[in-house]
């Protein structure tokens, strides 16, 4: 097959490039620019497409004797994934940008644009596996290396792109392997770190980067019964489930600490309570999308067994789920703790990934009996 391989400039992508390669693919390797200004995007280990990483691709490229070509996609980045993430901020919920980057830029954008020039699929070093079924259409699976798996951030891919995906690490036992394999084919990237944290956001700092995008204004932090506890210099610096930084004036009636339990823009205000209230029991989800063909029950809007996992490490719990006209809602029979709107819950059976939703609202039934 033609194969566009996508080079992030880490081991993980060169490696599977490799493979690609030693597979008999004819394969050309792509480095996506997302910033027409480099000091925009965090550098070394806690970055994933900065200039050292384009010349990190290059020189994989060079070794594997594969064409090299660096794709402008800065406009499309800005738009789809960093206001986005500003939006979803200012609108009082916690995006993910990796799973908007990876849906709207590495597998559509690219995609689109792969396709379009000839090539039969796009491949990327993410942990995870595409299982084909015996009517031939596309499965998402976990890969081998649980640890690893990357299937949660992948789970808005489409029946049509699964067709032209190809993750080539899908049986990998470990990371270790690869970083061998990388040191035996001669790959300078073989030791360098994993990219961590959100790449447009340079020192880490999401509440500063935050404060300089979104009008912030003081207002009221209320308990779960809406009495006054203390101020806030902005509801859209904080998120759900957080702890620090509350800086609260009266003290819990038990004395223990307090948690954010709901971010309310349009009354700027955010309500904390105990730790307990964070237990969520009901996920309604919206912009529902399948990984391959839905299972029978989603057009039946029966309900199915299933596992909900809404963070991209986060360990998965058993639920029930149904189709409520658009809405996906999903039932918890493990209760998880501080779930917040604008995240991504992943539905899973056994190791395929059925579909995602974003999370419109997390309901725990213990506070709404309060």
């Amino acid at each position: 097959m033609r194969v566009l391989a996508a080079m992030s400039g880490g081991v993980d992508s060169a490696v599977a490039a490799a493979r690609a390669v030693e597979a008999g693919h004819d394969v050309v390797g792509v480095h996506l620019a997302l910033s027409r200004m480099p000091g925009t995007l965090r550098t070394g280990s806690r970055g994933c497409c900065t200039i050292e990483d384009s010349r990190d691709a290059w020189r994989a490229c060079d070794i594997l004797g594969i064409p090299y070509y660096v794709w402008d996609f800065s406009e499309r980045f800005k738009e789809d994934v960093v206001q986005d993430f500003i939006d979803e901020y200012a609108a009082g919920r916690t995006p993910n940008p990796c799973m908007r980057c990876n849906e709207r830029i590495k597998f559509a954008a690219l995609l689109e644009k792969a396709i379009a020039l000839g090539f039969d699929a796009v491949c990327t070093g993410h942990y995870a596996k595409v299982i084909t079924d015996s009517d031939g259409n596309p499965e998402l699976h976990r890969a081998a290396d649980w640890a690893k798996d990357q299937s949660y951030v992948l789970g808005v891919l489409t029946h049509e792109q699964l067709k032209h995906s190809m993750f080539p690490l899908a049986e990998t036992p470990s990371k270790a392997e690869v970083r061998a394999e990388a040191e035996r084919r001669g790959l300078s990237v073989a030791n360098k770190p994993d990219s961590h944290d959100i790449c447009f956001i340079p020192d880490g700092d999401t509440a500063g980067w935050l404060a300089e995008k979104i009008e912030m204004t003081t207002g009221d932090i209320v308990d779960e019964s809406g009495a006054k506890v203390g101020e806030h210099p902005g509801a859209n610096a904080f998120t759900v489930g957080q702890r620090r930084g509350l800086k609260l004036g009266t003290p819990a009636a038990d004395g223990k600490p307090r948690f954010v339990l709901e971010i309310r823009p349009k009354e700027n205000k955010v309500v904390v309570g105990p730790e307990a209230l964070l237990a969520i029991d009901e996920i309604r989800g919206i912009k529902v999308s399948w990984a391959g063909l839905p299972i029978a029950e989603v057009a039946t809007c029966e309900e199915f067994d299933c596992y909900a996992q809404v963070r991209a490490h986060g360990d998965p719990v058993p639920a029930r789920a149904h189709m409520a006209g658009d809405e996906l809602v999903v039932t918890l029979t493990e209760p998880l703790r501080g779930v917040a709107p604008g995240q991504t819950v992943v539905l899973y059976q056994g190791s395929r990934v059925l579909g995602q939703a974003t999370i419109d609202a997390a309901r725990s039934l213990q506070r709404a009996a309060l």
